[in-house]
């Protein structure tokens, strides 16, 4: 078990009122209480994670799933800033999605996101997005 002070704070990507509320309830199911952190679109995201336009800045430990779909700036512009920006390059990231698209895949794991799920087989069972990702949290040793 870690010794984190902070729970793993989770940035949920989407601008589907819907989806947001299914990952939400799920993670109440599971009975999982890391914070979730939403963002609309790309814009949004970054701006939570750099803490500019009047938004607080989110501290590590954390971890971003990412919606491609999404208005103003979607998910593979926003990893590629993501990529380009020395201070958030190794943000660990999860694509949530309902495109089962080769070409989307393939740029989402060119821009080494952790993990491509699409949101028709996570509707199925959300819960096994929630203890995915509970369980790479326990496990996987995360850089300061």
């Amino acid at each position: 078990m870690k010794d984190q002070i902070q729970p793993l704070q989770i940035l949920l990507l989407e601008d589907d009122d819907a989806d947001v509320k299914a990952v939400q309830r799920t993670f109440k199911k599971a009975k999982i209480a890391n914070p979730i952190i939403r963002a609309v679109d790309g814009v949004e995201g970054l701006e939570i994670l750099r803490g500019t336009n009047g938004r607080e800045k989110l501290n590590m430990p954390y971890l971003v799933l990412v919606d491609l779909n999404m208005p103003r700036m979607g998910g593979i512009d926003f990893i590629r800033e993501l990529r380009a920006d020395e201070e958030l390059k190794k943000t660990i990231v999860f694509i949530l999605t309902t495109s089962k698209s080769q070409e989307d895949k393939a740029k989402a794991y060119d821009l080494n996101v952790a993990g491509y799920i699409v949101k028709e087989v996570a509707g199925q069972d959300f819960l096994r997005l929630v203890e995915l990702v509970d369980a790479y949290w326990r496990i996987v040793e995360l850089p300061d």
